[in-house]
């Protein structure tokens, strides 16, 4: 289950944003019982970078053990 504050894995590529599946978003509405979220992906630096609604098939929760990995964003 996501919940709203949630961090998220991105599971597709957001090109128009240059996100690459892999990237990890917060969780900032949940819509209509889970149908989607609303997810902010943020830079290492504290700038947003895009704010977007996804569907559940393009995110998944963190799970235990996994480890965050920085790369440059590439111009979208």
């Amino acid at each position: 289950m996501i919940n709203e504050l949630d961090c998220i894995v991105l599971t597709t590529d957001l090109p128009e944003y240059g996100l690459a599946a892999g990237d990890i978003g917060t969780v900032v509405m949940v819509h209509q019982n889970a149908q989607g979220f609303e997810v902010e992906f943020v830079s290492l630096d504290g700038h947003t970078l895009a704010v977007t609604s996804l569907y559940p098939s393009q995110v998944r929760p963190v799970v235990r053990n996994e480890i965050a990995h920085a790369r440059l964003l590439e111009a979208a």
